[in-house]
């Protein structure tokens, strides 16, 4: 199993970012591995939308279906999981407020990617967590760089709550 795990800054509010990140559909704006982001199922996110999701894998395109399989917004986290012939993908996205304070401002974003192939591909699971790392550190750099964009500009807009602030802080991407 490869696991990627990175901490990124936002001065977006903590809702404002748990519900842009919730809608996966919108990782085609910020993750440059995301060729293509569509939400399946109509109204707002909740446990058992989906979400189909397509990736550049082996030279192809690979379309995979995303389950919110846990939606908690008062603790504001996601977990969706993907599931295809070929590998098992878990996603955790965990948005923090800042600590209480007169002067605080912002979140944190803690996004947990996990895949593991599947069959007779989970021999090549040990080279899948090696290229793991520059997939989730573009990945980090795209969301830090769609949370610092201004508002009203090209790209992620807020939840109904407001509109985005600017980012900060850089990714601190580890794989395992």
């Amino acid at each position: 199993m490869a696991t990627y795990e990175d901490t990124i800054q936002s001065s977006w509010t903590a809702d404002e970012t748990f519900g842009y990140l919730a809608e996966f559909s919108n990782a085609e704006q910020w993750d440059p591995g995301v060729l293509e982001g569509s939400q399946l199922d109509p109204g707002p996110v909740r446990a058992g939308t989906r979400f189909r999701i397509v990736v550049p894998f082996g030279g192809r395109r690979l379309a995979l279906i995303y389950h919110v399989t846990s939606y908690s917004p008062s603790d504001r986290q996601v977990v969706l999981e993907a599931r295809s012939r070929l590998l098992r993908a878990v996603d955790t996205i965990t948005v923090t407020p800042p600590a209480a304070g007169p002067s605080a401002e912002g979140s944190a974003v803690r996004y947990r990617a996990e895949v593991t192939l599947r069959g007779p591909f989970g021999l090549a699971d040990p080279l899948l967590a090696r290229g793991f790392r520059a997939v989730g550190d573009r990945a980090a750099r795209g969301l830090a760089g769609a949370l610092s964009r201004p508002p009203g500009a090209q790209g992620p807009t807020a939840p109904a709550t407001g509109q985005p602030a600017a980012a900060h802080g850089k990714p601190t991407g580890t794989v395992q």
